[in-house]
């Protein structure tokens, strides 16, 4: 009873008035990183409907589709995405001196394992959706890819 009062005035004059913006700021960072795991899957998928539109090989396109889940752990394809969330580094260690925030380096961390968690989420939904085994009509394969891929985008 004695600090509840304390703490809670420290928290109206010193914190919540800072809030909104402080995480204005973060999500900068954030967001331009998950919009970067969605445009690196956007453009996997559309080099392989590039690839099939020039081969019209079903074994060739399992093979690409098969690599494109193995994105997710792909650390030089992922790099550039993490590399979006690496400016929270520098956010957060005026955040550090203000507010007292520690473990940056694990902010940093879980936000890359969400991103790796993302991806992981919409190649397992596209193979799952797109299975070419069973395409029957290799004329309409690359309509299929590209309706599939709107739809994970969704």
């Amino acid at each position: 009873a004695s600090v509840s009062e304390p703490a809670q005035k420290c928290c109206t004059e010193n914190i919540q008035p800072f809030l909104t913006s402080i995480l204005e700021e973060l999500m900068g960072p954030v967001s331009s990183g998950f919009t970067e795991v969605r445009l690196l899957f956007d453009k996997e998928v559309n080099e392989i409907i590039q690839d099939f539109q020039k081969t019209n090989d079903m074994t060739r396109l399992k093979e690409n589709v098969d690599q494109l889940m193995s994105l997710p752990f792909n650390s030089v394809k992922m790099e550039p995405c993490y590399l979006k969330v690496n400016l929270l580094q520098e956010l957060l260690q005026d955040l550090k001196s203000r507010f007292k925030v520690y473990n940056i380096d694990f902010v940093i961390q879980r936000t890359q394992n969400f991103m790796q968690e993302l991806m992981e989420n919409a190649v397992y939904t596209f193979e799952q959706l797109f299975s070419p085994s069973h395409q029957a009509d290799s004329a309409k394969v690359a309509t299929t890819i590209e309706k599939v891929k709107l739809r994970v985008l969704k």
